[in-house]
């Protein structure tokens, strides 16, 4: 905020008879006419989606809800198990390993396509600047999916599908065959690099694109947090830890 504006929030407003939500009536408009991605994307964007950017906001969604025994999840589990009536303290635990390596990676993927396409680098030019630079291109790598992951390959079947390929679906992929060129071996695009390419070219802001990975995961933790109460795994992750190190004393 400049010196001298006037604070404000375009987002929403509660009164004594209604709320109102990016200029619209939440009981008398939005509650029973918009599904829940719409509405995200309305808060997140202050538009309503287009047919394809409710798809795709749907379909990332579902493909990075969940992806079993992750640290975020791990962390959760152990919260709860520490702390049964803090809920909502163990979701925070979860959300708080969103960095770079578990699920912030589609930030990444966002900022290196958007930064590449202003500057006009081809593919193999920021795969060489990165391998020389000893680094790794974000989007790419998986320890468990391997030649292919999965999701990635569904994201852009359906982007090829539903016609919403952009030039920044086609960057990922002459980033993958650079990739392959430089490190001389074929590297695996994982889903965060087709997340970014995808929202990117259905013309959300690079910002945006981490709030996707963030929602999901929020829910595949409620499971697993709904699970942890019924069936409790806390402690016996926390003793796993125990029994895989060992100690030396300097």
């Amino acid at each position: 905020m400049r010196k001298g504006d006037a604070p404000v929030t375009h987002i929403s407003q509660a009164y004594p008879d209604r709320v109102e939500v990016r200029g619209r009536d939440l009981t008398g408009d939005l509650m029973g006419r918009l599904s829940f991605t719409e509405y995200f994307h309305l808060l997140l964007t202050g538009r309503e989606p287009t047919d394809d950017q409710r798809f795709f906001l749907d379909l990332l969604l579902v493909a990075i809800a969940e992806h079993g025994m992750m640290p975020t999840n791990v962390a959760a589990r152990m919260t709860l198990a520490a702390d049964p009536t803090s809920l909502q303290g163990a979701v925070a635990a979860g959300i708080l390993g969103a960095g770079p390596v578990v699920l912030g990676t589609s930030e990444e993927c966002a900022r290196l396509l958007d930064e590449a396409r202003a500057s006009g680098d081809d593919a193999m030019k920021i795969a060489r600047a990165i391998h020389e630079a000893g680094g790794k291109v974000p989007g790419f790598g998986h320890p468990v999916h391997k030649p292919v992951d999965p999701r990635a390959e569904r994201i852009l079947e359906l982007a090829d599908e539903r016609r919403v390929s952009g030039p920044n679906v086609a960057l990922a992929r002459a980033l993958r065959e650079a990739g392959a060129d430089v490190w001389g071996r074929p590297l695996t695009m994982n889903v965060a690099m087709p997340i970014a390419a995808v929202m990117l070219d259905l013309g959300f802001a690079p910002a945006a694109v981490k709030a996707v990975p963030i929602l999901a995961r929020t829910a595949g933790l409620l499971a697993h947090l709904a699970e942890e109460r019924e069936q409790p795994l806390g402690f016996v992750l926390a003793e796993g830890a125990e029994k895989a190190i060992r100690y030396e004393p300097e």
